[in-house]
């Protein structure tokens, strides 16, 4: 049952990368494979699960004074505990995704973006891709990289008609929101988890991941700017059909759109002080723009202001992608239930080792590869879990450590190899209806590149600050 988990994650991988090919949409295949690995693991639980590793205190929770066989209480720790565990990390991460959705549909049906549109006069691609580059890589610092790849996209949208070029620029926005996300203590949720986690302080983090980052970015950029020559076409019409229907004002449109982004950008700072996951900030960012947005059209008719209202935008909401990203991480989850995960993280420091830096570096860049095949968070749990922080100062796993830093670069920035190894790639995906094979020939190799070009800079930026 245990290597038949790793079979139908994938076969499922497979045909989520196929399906244009299969013609089965890739929310179905995720959803199976969820489903499926989660199923052939609690029926083969006995045979998988240790016994022993069950805490006492859950042990005698779940029998409730009664006895049961051993099986019975290893099902009900799989079903009841692992699962349910699980399913709260997976809610919050979904909520969060379709409070941000909802707040970038919202401003987008008042066509608040237009106050950044407005100002991009340019339409040449290289300088497009500069401007769209640069500032997707900071948003993502200030923001994380799954809301900032979200706000891109609608920009994407404003910016770029015709549906190759955007999806180009889509793959740009995906590995600039992962680079600019990986520095930043707030910017990508292995990096916080390493923040919280007490393995890295944010001051370091910054001072010692941006230029590693930003040359993650820089390096795509450059070859990009030598392939790619010419004008972008601009959509014919900047507004659609609802603004001719129901327009807004110029003080509506800059009311929401002010109101927006500050909701998203309250949202790390309200986790900073509460240590509330960040779905709370987000839904209250919402509450409150739908607030302000029922009392800004109190005074319109029914048929005028239901165009804009939550209500409204909720029902554009792609729901597709949100069961594409549930059935992804429920499938990852199983298998970091499992313990796949973890042999494989094992299995790569007794390969190789951790006991010097060319170790150390090795052992970083193919887990940062590895994110992009499975989730990163896992992973990078899996390597708090089996490295304590070290007491003495100077350590690779000291606070600030080498190994902690040159993780939470390679963690952040490695999913970009394939669009459905980040949080960010996967809402693209969603959003733009990207394949998973076009983004493997056109997009890939450049993220590589720029993610190989980074970790080289941050190994060179150590050797000199410790030479």
């Amino acid at each position: 049952m245990y290597i038949l988990m790793v079979i139908i994650f994938v076969l499922g991988y497979a045909a989520i990368a196929f399906e244009h090919n299969i013609k089965i949409d890739k929310a179905a295949s995720a959803l199976m494979t969820g489903v499926l690995c989660w199923t052939v693991y609690v029926l083969g639980a006995q045979g998988i699960v240790d016994f022993s590793s069950i805490p006492q205190y859950l042990i005698d929770l779940m029998a409730g004074g009664e006895h049961h066989s051993q099986t019975e209480i290893i099902t009900h720790y799989v079903t009841h505990h692992q699962i349910l565990e699980h399913l709260g990390e997976i809610a919050s991460i979904l909520f969060f995704l379709l409070g941000a959705m909802t707040i970038v549909e919202l401003v987008d049906a008042h066509e608040g973006f237009a106050v950044i549109t407005d100002k991009i006069k340019s339409t040449n691609k290289v300088k497009l891709m500069w401007i769209v580059g640069i500032l997707t890589f900071f948003f993502s610092a200030a923001l994380d990289n799954l809301t900032t790849s979200i706000v891109m996209i609608s920009l994407l949208r404003k910016l770029i008609a015709d549906k190759n070029d955007r999806w180009m620029f889509a793959g740009l926005v995906i590995i600039a929101a992962n680079a600019g996300g990986a520095w930043s203590p707030i910017g990508d949720v292995t990096t916080t988890m390493l923040w919280i986690g007490s393995q890295i302080t944010a001051g370091a983090i910054v001072v010692n991941v941006i230029l590693p980052s930003l040359v993650c970015l820089l390096i795509p950029l450059i070859i990009l700017s030598f392939t790619n020559k010419g004008e972008v076409k601009r959509p014919l019409k900047a507004e659609g059909v609802e603004h001719y229907l129901n327009p807004t004002t110029a003080k509506e449109r800059n009311i929401v759109f002010v109101a927006g982004v500050a909701g998203l950008l309250f949202v790390p700072i309200f986790k900073t002080y509460t240590h509330l996951p960040p779905f709370m900030g987000m839904m209250l960012s919402l509450g409150a723009l739908w607030t302000l947005t029922e009392i800004l059209h109190r005074n319109k008719n029914t048929e005028e202001k239901s165009k804009l209202s939550v209500i409204h935008v909720l029902q554009k909401i792609d729901t597709a992608s949100v069961l594409f990203f549930l059935g992804i991480l429920l499938a990852v989850a199983s298998l970091q239930s499992a313990g796949q995960l973890e042999s494989m993280a094992q299995l790569l420091d007794n390969s190789i080792g951790t006991d010097s830096e060319n170790g150390i570096y090795l052992v970083s860049i193919i887990i940062g590869l590895l994110s992009a095949i499975v989730d990163n968070v896992p992973l990078v749990a899996a390597s708090m879990g089996m490295y304590d922080i070290s007491a003495v100062a100077g350590s690779f796993f000291a606070q600030d450590g080498l190994f902690w830093e040159f993780l939470a670069y390679c963690a952040g920035t490695g999913g970009s190899a394939l669009i459905i190894g980040s949080a960010a790639g996967v809402a693209v995906m969603g959003l733009e209806g990207i394949p998973f094979g076009w983004y493997l020939k056109k997009i890939s190799l450049l993220a590589i590149a720029g993610y190989l070009a980074g970790a080289g800079a941050y190994i060179l930026q150590y050797t000199i600050l410790h030479m």
